[in-house]
């Protein structure tokens, strides 16, 4: 096999022995894998409009496609990444990708909105497991320090690129063949990699002496749900209903158990020194803020497209491709290019107050709005202002860790951002369909009315939604500033950090 061989150096007697052959194959076949978990973050939300309707969804439920996945994938992280560690790195990465086959079919047949929310939280589970799997197997399939930073370059590419071919996808299946069709792609595409796999990977046997720790998983992630599940219900209930409090408080309650059950677990699912850490913990608080803002702006930029002004799902999925293209540039060109320079937060800010005025100048749109004039400027600002701080992020956090906390640092930040994303999506979209319901009532005085109204309301609820993500983002830029006091030298990314995952 040719791929990756051209300018290499003469291979010695000891890479000859190291050097898997099928390598570069393999590569494929964790970078397919890896793609897969990236496409279902984005691929959905283009035929959430569709597969509302079909499922008869209210608007406060249909976030629950996405945060089932995000809080299933984000509150397991941690734990799958252990499992790996038990079992096998081949073994679980197989089973993931069976799993995640297996959930895609059942959410694409189902015959009700539950049906679907429980897939997706099987989605994310299994993802939970084969993300860490993936990345444990890049790390010991690629021995050569040279070869790993190209194998993690492309997979990080891959990774990156996936937000947009989901945009693009999810909107040709949704129009052309059905929105079912964006669950059902999962099972061609497991099935190759399934069989990529088990000819192509190898992988030391699992460490029989690794403990899991599921009482925290328990802890952290039922924390999480009851905080969601609070939000979610705060719509149609309101904010003062005792079950809203109770949700609140039993998941506060959780997440204090998890911190203190952490200080006293025989094998941590995460090592609070880690959190400890001042620059470390503002790179997560950032990372979560930031994320929080970004997720909401998916959910109602994708209604706001198909619903208000009236796109199909291919143009609408084609109108968020200078976001991400916006998000890359930040990432490649600028922040990959003064990373060593400058002090991480010196990007982290400015990233922040970009992507706040790009989503302040959402709040001005109206039923009538131009998707060039209006809508395409404030979703530039935004990516190139993602873009800024990510990779900063990333490379903050991961930098100077010791080599047994390395995963778990990689697995935290990336656990902050799905909790980041799902708790963004249920607040976001329960402020969004609060306010538009109040604005209906109070504007709305007769049935003839109903065709102005109700879209000037529904939008009138995202811009609320947007002021506040904004806020949000405001937020994430003071806690960068004030947290964040690294310094230039020795906080450039690493070379193995694919600084481009954090576009999932």
């Amino acid at each position: 096999m040719s791929i990756g061989r051209k300018g290499e150096p003469a291979p010695t007697a000891a890479r000859t022995v190291e050097a898997d052959p099928h390598r570069w194959w393999a590569l494929v076949v964790i970078a397919l894998a890896q793609l897969m978990v990236v496409l279902d973050a984005t691929i959905v939300n283009i035929a959430l409009p569709s597969a509302q309707r079909a499922l008869n969804m209210s608007d406060g439920n249909r976030q629950w496609v996405i945060t089932a996945y995000t809080l299933a994938f984000g509150g397991l992280l941690l734990l799958g990444g252990r499992i790996a560690d038990l079992a096998g790195r081949k073994k679980t990465f197989v089973v993931g990708l069976i799993g995640f086959a297996a959930a895609s079919a059942l959410g694409g047949a189902a015959t009700s909105s539950a049906m679907l929310f429980g897939a997706r939280a099987l989605q994310g589970a299994f993802a939970a497991v084969l993300a860490p799997s993936a990345l444990s197997l890049l790390t010991t399939t690629f021995t050569d320090v040279r070869e790993r930073g190209k194998a993690f370059g492309i997979y990080g590419a891959l990774a990156g690129s996936g937000s947009a071919i989901g945009f693009i996808v999810g909107g040709l299946l949704t129009e052309y063949l059905n929105w079912r069709w964006c669950l059902y792609v999962n099972v061609p595409i497991a099935v190759v990699a399934v069989l990529g796999a088990l000819t192509l990977l190898h992988d030391r046997p699992g460490h029989g002496d690794v403990r899991l720790d599921v009482p925290g998983a328990v802890l952290g992630c039922g924390g999480l749900v009851a905080i969601v599940y609070g939000f979610s219900e705060a719509e149609p209930r309101g904010w003062t209903d005792p079950l809203v409090i109770a949700l609140f408080a039993v998941g506060v309650a959780l997440l204090v158990g998890f911190v203190w059950w952490q200080n006293r677990a025989p094998s941590p699912l995460l090592p609070l020194h880690i959190v400890r850490d001042r620059n470390r913990a503002g790179c997560f608080l950032t990372m979560m803020l930031a994320v929080i803002g970004m997720f909401g702006l998916f959910l109602f930029m994708t209604y706001y497209l198909q619903v208000i002004l009236g796109y199909s799902p291919v143009r609408a999925g084609l109108a968020f491709l200078p976001l991400t293209a916006a998000i890359i540039i930040g990432s490649t060109q600028i922040s990959a290019r003064l990373l060593h320079r400058v002090a991480p937060r010196v990007l982290m800010v400015p990233g922040m107050l970009l992507a706040a005025s790009g989503l302040l100048l959402l709040t001005r749109m109206t039923v009538d709005s131009s998707y060039g004039g209006e809508i395409l400027p404030a979703l530039l600002l935004m990516g190139l202002g993602m873009g800024l701080t990510f990779m900063p992020v990333f490379a903050t956090a991961t930098a100077g860790v010791a080599p047994r906390d390395a995963g778990v640092t990689s697995a935290t930040v990336n656990t902050a951002q799905q909790v980041g994303g799902s708790i963004g999506t249920a607040l976001l979209n329960t402020i969004a369909t609060t306010s538009s319901a109040a604005y209906v009532a109070a504007h709305l005085h007769s049935p003839a009315e109903k065709a102005a109204v109700i879209p000037a309301g529904v939008v009138h609820g995202y811009t609320v939604a947007i002021w506040w993500a904004a806020g949000v983002m405001l937020l994430a830029g003071l806690v960068a500033g004030v947290m964040v006091t690294a310094r230039a030298p020795g906080h450039g990314a690493p070379t193995e950090t694919p600084v481009a995952e954090p576009v999932v």
